[in-house]
């Protein structure tokens, strides 16, 4: 299962986590939030990433041209739209990079609402109900994603941490594709625990139960 580390914005935090074995970076665009980038990481700098590294915008409800400038400077392989973007803002982003498209998640979500999405995105990030889009460290109840169906693969996010890992790989839904974490892997919003990080790596590639 991939990984991906969500809410990154300090430079030396960052070239401590590209050694290890990542397969996403998130990086937040949205203001609002407490790990927004603003002007910590210069374009160098993130396009110097190792490419096996896949690099992920955060935006919550960015007007497309804005996006596209931020996808053009920054390098980014992909976007992760986290607000209520249409349908439209899907299509027309996926025609520059692959495009993740989150929903919160509710023991009411009818998955339903994923349908007009089907063909416009490459992945969905399904995440914890929150009026802050995210980083809330709390989950959902996870049994509801028995119900997904659609072939669209999915990233898991919202209050993952290492005790959950066998609850993830019990759940076998072939659609899981990653696991998203962030928060709670923190010593201060941005800045992630490298050890921790190292530590829920090797839990989570461990095949067994332990």
């Amino acid at each position: 299962m991939k990984l991906k580390v969500c809410g990154l914005k300090h430079e030396h935090n960052i070239s401590d986590l590209i050694e290890l074995p990542i397969d996403y970076m998130g990086f937040i665009f949205y203001q609002k939030s407490p790990r927004y980038i603003d002007q910590n990481l210069s374009f160098d700098f993130i396009r110097s990433i190792p490419k096996s590294i896949k690099k992920v915008g955060v935006f919550v409800n960015e007007k497309p041209y804005s996006i596209c400038n931020h996808i053009a400077h920054y390098d980014l392989d992909l976007v992760q739209l986290h607000g209520n973007e249409p349908v439209g803002v899907c299509s027309e982003l996926k025609t520059h990079v692959k495009v993740i498209k989150a929903f919160q998640i509710n023991d009411d979500f009818d998955f339903k609402t994923l349908e007009k999405y089907l063909s416009v995105v490459d992945y969905f990030l399904f995440d914890s109900p929150t009026v802050n889009y995210g980083g809330s460290g709390q989950s959902f109840n996870w049994d509801i994603l028995k119900k997904y169906n659609y072939q669209v693969p999915f990233f898991l996010s919202g209050g993952i941490n290492e005790e959950r890992i066998n609850e993830i790989k019990k759940l076998n839904i072939p659609q899981l594709t990653a696991i998203d974490i962030n928060s709670k892997f923190e010593t201060e919003p941005g800045l992630k625990n490298t050890e921790q990080i190292s530590k829920f790596i090797l839990k989570l590639n461990n095949n067994g139960n332990k």
